[in-house]
C-alpha cells in the first residue's frame, strides 16, 4: 500500500502536514481530500519553486487558500540548519538532500556537495489543534522532527507515514519507532499485502542499502515506509487497511 492510499483510507478532515514535500507527490492528494487544510514544508529552493508551480497549476493558476507552502525544514528547535545535497556526475540528487548528514564521508571525482542555509522550525510552535495526518520524508532527520512535534502528536493523535532508513541515519529504525511507542503509537509496515509490527523488521535482509549516493545498492525487499497509528484506534484502523488490500 502506498502512502497516498493509506492517508485516503484513514482520512479525517483537519490539518494535514507534508514534511519534505519536494514536488508535491503527497501535497497535491492531501489538498484534494475533503475538509483538508494542508501545511507543506520543503527547504530545498528549487524543489520549493516546483512545488509552488505544481499547486498553482493544479488549482487554476493560484495556490488555494487551504494550502500553505513553507520553505523551511522541521526539527526540534527553531533556527537555521545546513541542508546538504549531493551532486552526482553533475546531476543534483535532490531526493538525498538532508539536514541530518553532510555526506563528508563520501568523496571522489563523481560526487560534489552543495550546501543551503535552511530555516528550521518546530511543528509544536504552530500550535495546531486539529492535526489529522502527517507524512515525513526527511533523509535522517525524522527523530528531531518528531521531538519538535511531541506536544502536537499527544494532543491531536494524527496518523503518520514516515520514510526511515538506516542508510541515512544508523539506528533510526530503532529510535524513531521507540519514540513513537512512548507517545502511544503502534508502528507497522506493509509487505506483499501483509501488515507487520516494526518488531518484525529484519534489518540485515529488509533494510540494507548503501549510504553512498554514488552506489545504488539495496536489499530485496527494501522496507523503508512505516505507518504510525494511535494505539487507542490502531486495531480498527488496521482492520480497515487490511480490508482494503
Amino acid at each position: 500500500m502506498d502512502e497516498i492510499t493509506f492517508h485516503t483510507l484513514l482520512h479525517r478532515p483537519g490539518t494535514l502536514v507534508d514534511v519534505g514535500a519536494h514536488d508535491g507527490l503527497i501535497t497535491l492528494p492531501f489538498a484534494r481530500l475533503p475538509g483538508s487544510r494542508v501545511l507543506a514544508f520543503e527547504p530545498l529552493p528549487m524543489a520549493f519553486a516546483r512545488l509552488a508551480e505544481a499547486l498553482a497549476a493544479h488549482f487554476g493558476g493560484e495556490i488555494p487558500p487551504h494550502v500553505e507552502l513553507v520553505q523551511a525544514a522541521l526539527g526540534d528547535h527553531a533556527g537555521q540548519a545546513d541542508l546538504a545535497m549531493p551532486v552526482l556526475d553533475g546531476v543534483a540528487q535532490e531526493q538525498w538532500a538532508s539536514t541530518a548528514k553532510d555526506y563528508a564521508a563520501f568523496g571522489g571525482p563523481r560526487l560534489a556537495i552543495r550546501h543551503f542555509a535552511a530555516p528550521l522550525q518546530r511543528l509544536d510552535d504552530r500550535a495546531i489543534r486539529d492535526l489529522t495526518h502527517v507524512k515525513i520524508d526527511a533523509e535522517g532527520a525524522e527523530y528531531e522532527i518528531l521531538r519538535g512535534a511531541r506536544e502536537t502528536l499527544l494532543r491531536c493523535r494524527p496518523v503518520l507515514t514516515l520514510e526511515v532508513e538506516e542508510r541515512h541515519r544508523e539506528g533510526s529504525t530503532w529510535a524513531v519507532p521507540a519514540f513513537l511507542d512512548a507517545l502511544g503509537y503502534d508502528v507497522v509496515f506493509e509487505l506483499q499485502g501483509g501488515w507487520f509490527p516494526v518488531a518484525a523488521l529484519d534489518r540485515p535482509t529488509m533494510q540494507r542499502a548503501s549510504p553512498d549516493p554514488s552506489v545504488f545498492e539495496a536489499s530485496d525487499p527494501y522496507v523503508f515506509v512505516f505507518y504510525a497509528l494511535p494505539r487507542e484506534d490502531a486495531a480498527g484502523m488496521l482492520a480497515r487497511l487490511k480490508a482494503a488490500a
